[in-house]
């Protein structure tokens, strides 16, 4: 019921900055928690940070002071800026949205957008 699209992976160079998007698209919805997870080959997806509706945000302790999370709630868009960037970044990145829609709770996923970090 709602849709998410990400957008902005990419190669970067180690020490680099990039900026993911995500767009959430339905009718009738209200988000009440919006974040990122990554998934590394061979590794299980983890939490990178989320956002709430109040705008209190967490970070997973591996990209605090480098990756900084916000949101525009008029547009339904979160977004990751990601700064000093580091090999370990390497991942699929997935945009996740929760909250309360017209069929109830909803806990939807992106597609994922890969982000590489040469070293």
């Amino acid at each position: 019921q709602v849709q998410l699209v990400e957008s902005g992976g990419d190669l970067v160079q180690a020490g680099g900055s990039l900026r993911l998007s995500c767009a959430a698209s339905g009718t009738s919805f209200s988000i009440s928690t919006m974040g990122w997870y990554r998934q590394a080959p061979g590794k299980q997806r983890e939490l990178v940070s989320t956002i709430i509706s109040g705008g209190y945000t967490n970070y997973a302790d591996s990209v605090k002071g480098r990756f900084t999370i916000s949101s525009d709630n008029a547009k339904n868009t979160v977004y990751l800026q990601m700064n000093s960037l580091k090999p370990e970044d390497t991942a699929v990145y997935y945009c996740n949205a929760r909250g309360l829609g017209r069929k109830g709770v909803f806990d939807s996923w992106g597609q994922g957008t890969q982000v590489t970090v040469s070293s």
